[in-house]
């Protein structure tokens, strides 16, 4: 005889999801550790809401920063005053909680008062705004799952409704990794070109001669003229995974032709600046750094070679990367000429 099964916990309910991911993003503000890095990357892979969550949350403090009516009602509530929220997830142990102070701007309260204030009412087709200095990068996650990675000096706009989702790239370069929803197609306009995609992964680019550049990494998207009605036009072409699209400025005609894997991977090298490392040795690490940025890493203790590392880090900005190793306490970095760091052991 088969024991009967024990019952199943119920799912977490989404109000729950929320209070945790506000957990997660208030300790990211403040630095994640590389263990803590993992934790969060394993919490977002247990539950398709999780991410969704945080990018709604996300998407809300760009609308609370870019509002000035609510940053006028967020200031004027915290002269009334300030809500106490946990500064860590629900399944947090009680040995990592730790006090936190609510002064504007800290993200832990700006969210807490957002929800107070009803942010939840903001009209989910609000216009969200994405931008990079020249030597800026950007990989964010949008409202519906899908991923943005934003080379520098360029600019999006997002705007999702009931029936679409509508990014404008006016200016740069930027990488999309679309989450399948076939209720509402995804669709980039770059000047006079209107992508249009389900579920794939694609680059489009304004080029310095002001022609229009489209790269299919995933899938196929279908490229027409900017519109709602022309851009998903039958006749319009279908570009598919390591194919390019070309519009030149004056040209009416595009071209489309296929892509050498060594050409694809040099066009799209500026989405590198992030890397992930599970357990990887240092010395590993290290080589990658060196390979991206300005600034050398040096391991002037053999020893720490073999140390393992794990999280994601920007690979052009090797003083954080040293900052939160020495935050561990093990590991003191040397900073010589603003060119080199070398690492050795806490005496």
């Amino acid at each position: 005889m088969t024991p009967p099964s024990s019952p199943q916990p119920p799912p977490p309910d989404p109000a729950t999801i929320e209070d945790t991911a506000i957990g997660w993003l208030t300790e990211r503000d403040d630095g994640f550790t590389p263990a803590r890095e993992r934790e969060f990357a394993q919490w977002l892979r247990a539950d398709p809401r999780h991410p969704v969550a945080v990018a709604r949350l996300e998407q809300t403090l760009r609308l609370l920063g870019e509002s000035p009516k609510f940053r006028s009602e967020l200031n004027t509530a915290f002269e009334r005053a300030a809500p106490v929220v946990p500064f860590s997830p629900a399944e947090k142990s009680a040995s990592h909680r730790r006090p936190r102070s609510l002064a504007w701007p800290g993200l832990a309260a700006v969210l807490a008062l957002g929800l107070l204030l009803g942010w939840r009412g903001l009209p989910r087709s609000a216009e969200i705004r994405y931008a990079t200095t020249v030597a800026g990068y950007e990989r964010a996650r949008l409202d519906d799952g899908s991923m943005l990675e934003l080379n520098a000096a360029s600019v999006v706009r997002v705007q999702f409704t009931a029936g679409e989702r509508r990014v404008s790239l006016d200016s740069g370069e930027a990488h999309f990794a679309v989450a399948r929803d076939t209720a509402r197609p995804f669709i980039v306009s770059a000047g006079p070109v209107a992508v249009r995609a389900v579920g794939t992964a694609f680059n489009v680019r304004h080029t310095a001669d002001g022609a229009i550049e489209v790269i299919v990494t995933e899938g196929k998207v279908r490229v027409g003229q900017t519109g709602p009605e022309s851009s998903g036009a039958a006749s319009a072409p279908l570009v598919a995974a390591g194919e390019r699209l070309v519009l030149p400025r004056q040209a009416p005609v595009a071209v489309v032709e296929k892509v050498a894997p060594v050409a694809l991977r040099a066009a799209l090298a500026w989405q590198g600046r992030l890397a992930e490392f599970a357990e990887a040795p240092l010395a590993e690490v290290v080589a990658r750094f060196n390979a991206r940025g300005r600034v050398q890493l040096f391991l002037a203790d053999p020893a720490l070679a073999d140390r393992r590392i794990g999280g994601s880090f920007a690979l052009d900005e090797a003083e954080a990367f040293v900052r939160l190793l020495e935050r561990e306490g093990e590991i003191v970095g040397e900073r010589r000429d603003g060119k080199e760091i070398h690492l050795r052991r806490a005496p």
